[in-house]
């Protein structure tokens, strides 16, 4: 029989997985809604009026201010202890941004709401992950954010997917795709609002205790947030493959989504696994998925159909261990109370290395392909022994 504390232990468990469940759910419907709008956000704008500088100073200050407020909206977060009012406000501006571009009648209006969307995820992400941060620590690090990133990437597929069956339909009319995106939009919100009625305190989950901490983060943070940049920093962006694959017709348009969202898929499935390696072996996991997701870059610039759809696979395998062992990896190193400031700290980080390495990586692609490769393949590789000192001196693990 179960003594009263395994049975209240159980109760605590269940109850946490249940608040991640719902938390990967509102991820879903809420990826479902901003990617598939972000999938034809381009082609819209340019129907506006815009001209491709313009397209392109939108994108990139969208991704900006996304990476950017979270420093703030972290710190924010941790000052105040409002991680609800702060995540709701930031998926109402998420989400209801994306069916007003129906309503949009000019490019600048639409690039408005596009930086609203942009922003609105920016405010919610550290103090929503802080909260899923509490539940894992009862189900597990690695399994709690894996489990989140495959929920969140099944949006991230079926998203575009909806999208385009729009647009085949109704024959490219761009505002009807932003319009049936209110439905997913509608569905994430509700789900939030009933987690914030069915869990109102989520800290209670959190299996360690909560107790004051000085001021700052430990030094290995920062180091850890070093070994993140490179990986970051190295990691092309699918736009710039895109491009690649469209500029040498070594695959069809048509093929260009499909190929993105068989990455996806990698993507969910390797989160899931790799989240829950790194609840048994630690930080070190994730030195295994940088020596594999170094390859894709060789395989994508370089092979043939076959070794570009492999190449793609395995750029979604990294891109799942990134999103579920690098933010449970936070969660046992950082106390509670500092969780909302390092996860803005850090996706500030990440943003802005990945934001300069693929910059940098435009301006290599034009000089040549190979440097691209080098680049992308030499850069993350020097993670490796940052994350091997990490795991050895600081023992980074799920605790």
């Amino acid at each position: 029989m179960e003594s009263h504390g395994e049975k209240k232990m159980n109760q605590t468990t269940r109850k946490a997985f249940k608040f991640i469940i719902l938390l990967g759910i509102v991820s879903l419907f809420s990826d479902m809604t901003y990617e598939g709008a972000r999938s034809i956000t381009g082609p819209f704008l340019a129907v506006l009026g815009a001209t491709g500088t313009i397209v392109g100073f939108v994108a990139g200050l969208g991704e900006l201010l996304g990476y950017g407020v979270r420093l703030f909206s972290g710190y924010i977060s941790d000052r105040t202890g409002r991680y609800w009012p702060i995540t709701i406000l930031g998926y109402f501006l998420n989400l209801l941004a994306v069916p007003f571009l129906a309503l949009a009648g000019n490019w600048p209006v639409a690039a408005g709401l596009m930086i609203t969307e942009r922003v609105g995820k920016a405010i919610r992400t550290p103090a929503r992950d802080a909260m899923l941060s509490y539940a894992t620590s009862e189900v597990g690090r690695g399994r709690g954010f894996g489990l989140h990133e495959a929920l969140d990437q099944i949006g991230a597929i079926t998203g575009p997917l909806i999208v385009a069956l729009v647009l085949y339909f109704l024959k490219g009319n761009y505002k009807a795709g932003f319009a049936v995106l209110l439905v997913p939009a509608s569905v994430a919100l509700i789900i939030l609002i009933a987690a914030r009625i069915l869990y109102p305190v989520p800290r209670e989950l959190e299996a360690t205790p909560i107790m004051a901490v000085d001021k700052g983060l430990p030094s290995k943070f920062w180091l850890y947030l070093a070994a993140v940049a490179l990986i970051a920093a190295g990691y092309v962006d699918y736009p710039l493959i895109a491009f690649h694959l469209g500029k040498t017709s070594l695959i069809s348009p048509e093929w260009l989504p499909i190929l993105y969202a068989i990455a996806m898929a990698a993507d969910a499935l390797a989160a899931l696994i790799f989240g829950y390696l790194f609840d048994r072996t630690g930080i070190n996991i994730l030195v295994i998925a940088v020596l594999v997701s170094s390859s894709f870059a060789p395989l994508v610039f370089l092979g043939d159909f076959i070794t570009v759809v492999t190449g793609m696979v395995i750029w979604g395998i990294g891109m799942g261990a990134q999103e579920s062992v690098l933010r449970a990896a936070i969660a046992g190193m950082i106390p509670p109370d500092r969780r909302g400031t390092a996860y803005g700290v850090f996706n500030t980080g990440y943003g802005l290395f990945w934001f300069l390495g693929s910059a940098l990586m435009g301006i290599l692609y034009d000089l040549s392909v190979g440097y691209v490769v080098a680049f992308s393949v030499i850069v993350q590789l020097l993670a490796v022994p940052i994350m091997l000192y990490l795991g050895k001196r600081n023992n980074l693990k799920a605790i």
